[in-house]
């Protein structure tokens, strides 16, 4: 089994991970700051968001995309600032968290559903479609705390990490963004599906951060074809670098914003033999 190497530390607690421009960009949720890190470790903020941000993306004309959590708004980075796209209150039903943004601009934004550090049971959550014009609509409803996502090479496909459903579930990706056909494409029994990247085998590499735990490799149905280790707990992964074939690793003790004071998020990096695949 590969042991990943620490390429930054010092973090809170890292998530959303993205290989754009030759950088790994994430959230540094509980700093408050969207951040970016080159393979020499050298890593700059790019903007700070008071609310916490999970996921990023980019619209096709290249602008950045970032879901604010505790306001549930989605945000677009413009030369000027931070610029509200959607305010998402509507239709979460709690704090906003992961999203992938197709080639066209459609943003998928999940949420927890529930008050998961106050211990609350889960409840289904929504799987929010934001479209280029800010106008947000119910993609698909009652998924178990609808997390990580990914989108084919072909444009045709979406699948999310049910992290409370232990399963990832696809969906066919019209070009409306509208979704339809819900499948199971794999059940992970053991795992808490978190952050995913797809490769260019059509495997997914998912993020476990309890249960299992570590990162998995796993093909359609449910076969894991290969484990990586953390010392910590794995929240989210992304296959980036040169090639491709770096997957980089968002580790941290805890999610709880109370317990990530101490800095002990990273970001590790093990070298794959099959490189990414698809968006983000």
């Amino acid at each position: 089994m590969k042991t990943p190497e620490v390429l930054l530390d010092g973090l809170r607690f890292p998530e959303g991970p993205r290989w754009h421009e030759d950088r790994l960009w994430f959230s540094d949720m509980h700093a408050g700051r969207v951040m970016a890190v080159g393979m020499d470790g050298i890593a700059e903020t790019i903007v700070e968001v008071e609310a916490e941000p999970s996921g990023l993306g980019w619209l096709p004309d290249g602008r950045l995309l970032v879901v604010s959590m505790q306001d549930r708004r989605l945000l677009r980075l413009d030369p000027k600032g931070l610029t509200e796209v959607a305010d998402l209150s509507g239709l979460a039903s709690f704090h906003c968290n992961d999203m992938v943004v197709d080639s066209r601009g459609h943003a998928y934004v999940g949420n927890f559903g529930f008050d998961l550090h106050a211990g609350d049971d889960p409840i289904g959550a929504n799987l929010i479609l934001v479209r280029p014009d800010g106008e947000a609509e119910v993609a698909a409803a009652d998924l178990l705390f609808p997390n990580g996502m990914v989108i084919t090479p072909d444009g045709r496909t979406l699948i999310v990490g049910e992290s409370f459903g232990a399963r990832l579930t696809a969906f066919d990706l019209a070009q409306d963004g509208r979704l339809s056909r819900r499948r199971v494409w794999a059940q992970l029994e053991g795992f808490v599906p978190d952050g995913i990247c797809l490769d260019a085998e059509g495997a997914i590499w998912v993020a476990s951060p309890v249960g299992q735990g570590g990162v998995a490799r796993v093909r359609e149905g449910g076969e894991v074809i290969d484990r990586i280790a953390v010392e910590h707990e794995a929240f989210a992964c992304m296959l980036g670098g040169p090639d491709r074939r770096t997957l980089f690793i968002c580790t941290s003790p805890d999610s709880d914003p109370a317990k990530t004071g101490d800095r002990r998020g990273r970001i590790e990096v093990v070298a794959v033999d099959v490189p990414g695949a698809g968006l983000p």
